[in-house]
């Protein structure tokens, strides 16, 4: 994280002494990345954070089988058509994967178990409801529009609202942060940044629960284990430091505007190891009275191109069957770009006064060739990859009937 934070009660130094009300020293946590040389928090245990008395291997759910995109389509999945149910961790329905990234999508409407991921950073994307996200360092109310980011090795659970919500879920192989260029070499944002410290949402808290013989989830690149605590994990009463789980709505995005239309980067909200996460958000269209407001085509001849249509009307694949909640998938090898008629739509559409855009999506970037799970085949559309050809054909005999005979 890119700045300081504490909560509840912490020592004056750091390592020394630090009794509770009884007399009896808390437990010192250190939470660092990187070994000893990157971002941490030190946290204050009531109990040892190390004291287990039982670990058993997990079968988890069964191993999913992913495949090569192959042979080579863009690809439209609808996240509509998956089953509902279970929670925000188990829960997951895997839909996407590489060495870097897995993209998981759920419709969650029970609690999950306390939960350690150990391989990575987590961002969690909240389209529709709420849920309280709850761990050793405090509780996030998260709302519609959330990004949830939970640093690897957080103890936590998610508490959906009801009526459940639906998530999109990237784990990362590494870490989730800020990008790099938004941030001065000490960590504060700079002013060009489209968000700031004062939009990220920290854990209110820290949560003081009793109990004994807990069961934690615990995932590592083998598998799943579940760890039992002598004493539950929540049992905190301070930490401060610069790790820590925060939430970022996507409606509090600034996004940047130029007087021709602007490349997907401008649009980057988070990098994690060999891709990024994008918001596209509503915005003033391009200015410049010859602009071309929309997307142009485009071959990322290093990257896949994920993205989740969450709110809005995406002017860019009208007539293509994407609606709210599918995702479209545009791999390197294939030039994507707007379906055909939706350019000339949206100049007509600005000779009329619609002089901005009316879209939310969320954009995964893969540097790596995203392959395929068995619940993203069970969702496609499988006449998205002919749309733009019969949109093309469309407009051309249109264009014809137009000009009359002899044409």
């Amino acid at each position: 994280m890119p700045y300081y934070r504490v909560a509840g009660e912490v020592p004056a130094k750091r390592h020394v002494r630090f009794r509770g009300p009884d007399g009896s020293l808390y437990a010192e946590e250190l939470m660092g990345e990187e070994g000893f040389v990157s971002d941490s928090s030190l946290l204050y245990h009531r109990h040892p954070p190390t004291a287990i008395v039982k670990s058993e291997g997990l079968a988890g759910p069964a191993e999913v089988r992913v495949s090569a995109n192959h042979p080579l389509l863009p690809r439209h999945f609808r996240t509509q058509d998956l089953p509902p149910g279970g929670d925000l961790v188990l829960g997951r329905q895997l839909l996407l994967a590489n060495d870097d990234v897995r993209i998981s999508f759920a419709a969650a409407d029970a609690p999950s178990d306390l939960y350690r991921n150990s391989s990575g950073d987590e961002a969690v994307y909240l389209r529709s409801g709420s849920a309280a996200f709850e761990s050793v360092y405090g509780r996030i109310a998260a709302r519609p529009g959330d990004y949830v980011i939970v640093p690897r090795g957080t103890i936590h659970r998610w508490l959906p609202g009801e009526g459940g919500v639906h998530a999109l879920i990237a784990e990362a192989r590494g870490h989730i942060r800020p990008p790099r260029r938004y941030l001065s070499q000490y960590g504060q944002f700079l002013e060009h940044a489209p968000y700031s410290e004062r939009d990220l949402r920290g854990p209110v808290g820290p949560l003081l629960a009793d109990g004994e013989d807990v069961p934690v989830i615990v995932r590592t690149v083998a598998g799943l284990t579940r760890l039992t605590y002598a004493y539950h994990p929540f049992d905190v009463v301070g930490w401060d430091g610069y790790l820590y789980p925060y939430a970022f709505n996507i409606a509090d995005f600034e996004p940047l505007v130029k007087r021709t239309h602007a490349p997907p980067p401008v649009h980057q909200t988070f990098e994690g190891p060999n891709f990024v996460i994008c918001s596209f958000c509503p915005r003033p269209l391009d200015f410049d009275p010859e602009a071309v407001p929309i997307p142009y085509n485009h071959h990322n001849v290093d990257s896949d191109e994920m993205m989740y249509y969450v709110a809005g009307d995406y002017s860019a694949r009208k007539g293509s069957g994407v609606g709210l909640g599918s995702i479209t998938l545009h791999p390197s090898g294939f030039t994507h770009g707007p379906q055909p008629g939706a350019v000339e739509a949206v100049i007509r559409g600005l000779a009329e006064g619609a002089n901005t855009t009316d879209e939310t999506a969320v954009m995964i970037d893969t540097f790596r060739p995203l392959l395929l799970a068995d619940a993203a085949r069970a969702a496609e559309d499988p006449e998205y990859a002919w749309t733009w050809a019969g949109a093309a054909r469309g407009q051309r005999s249109a264009d014809q009937a137009d000009r009359g005979p002899g044409f």
